[in-house]
This record gives structure tokens, sequence and C-alpha cells, in this order.
């Protein structure tokens, strides 16, 4: 059994390839082979949030505070808000964040597949970012 003590990780910077905006990333636990399930804490400022990217096994993310937005290419943006479970499936072309104006943290959890766990791809658009939200999502939660 391994304990990793809060604290005992340092914190990074998301790199400037990979996200726009102020990111925070925590790894929680990445053990060595054979285990393929990496999973790290990620917080979002407002504005900031991933380029598009897949995963060849999927990901899962888990809300934990703030309020945020995810899209699947061709699907409408939807909000995330704290306590909901995202399940994106293998290879599809996504990115989430933070909302314009509050911030949204998330722990995301991925399998790899020889070795990659993540495939990333071009930076979100800002006319993508700020497109509407799913009117549909956004009455799920009333």
């Amino acid at each position: 059994m391994e304990l990793k003590r809060v604290g005992s990780m340092p914190s990074a910077k998301g790199p400037e390839a990979y996200f726009t905006g102020q990111v925070r990333i925590e790894m929680l636990s990445s053990p060595a082979a054979p285990a393929r399930t990496s999973c790290g804490q990620v917080t979002f400022e407002p504005g900031a949030r991933s380029a598009w990217h897949t995963h060849p096994l999927g990901q899962t993310l888990i809300v934990t505070s703030g309020c945020g937005w995810t899209q699947c290419e061709g699907e409408a943006k939807v909000e995330i808000r704290a306590g909901d479970v995202i399940w994106c499936p293998p290879g599809h072309k996504h990115w989430h964040g933070a909302t314009a104006t509050t911030a949204m943290t998330h722990i995301a959890v991925q399998e790899a597949l020889d070795g990659v766990a993540v495939v990333w791809l071009e930076k979100v658009s800002d006319e993508d970012y700020l497109s509407p939200v799913s009117e549909w999502h956004a009455h799920a939660h009333d």
C-alpha cells in the first residue's frame, strides 16, 4: 500500500501548450505499471480551460467545487457543477474548464493505453468557449 499525505506532492501550473488561462494541477495518484489508472485534481480559474483532447480509454471527471463548462465535438456546451460526474468515452474529442466568471475544480481519472492517457489537440477558440450553454442541461439542475 502507498499512502500520499496531503501536501506531499507539489502543485504544477497547467502547461500553456495544453491550457488557456490559470490552471493548477495536483497529481493525486500515478502508480507504476502494471497499473494504468492515474488521477489528478485540476483547478481552473475563471476563463481557464483545457485544449481539445481525447483519451484512448476514456475519462471520468468528478466536479468537486465551483461551476464550469464542458463540450464534446459536435455537441452543445454544457454547464457542470460541484457533485456532477461526467464520463467522456474513449476517443471522444472534448474540452472542459471554468466558466467565464467562476472557478471550477474537478478530479480527473483516466487509464493509459500503451502509456498514453491523453492526446492533446488544438486550443479551444474564444468563439467555441463563449458559445451558448445548452438550455436542456441548464434546466437539468433546477
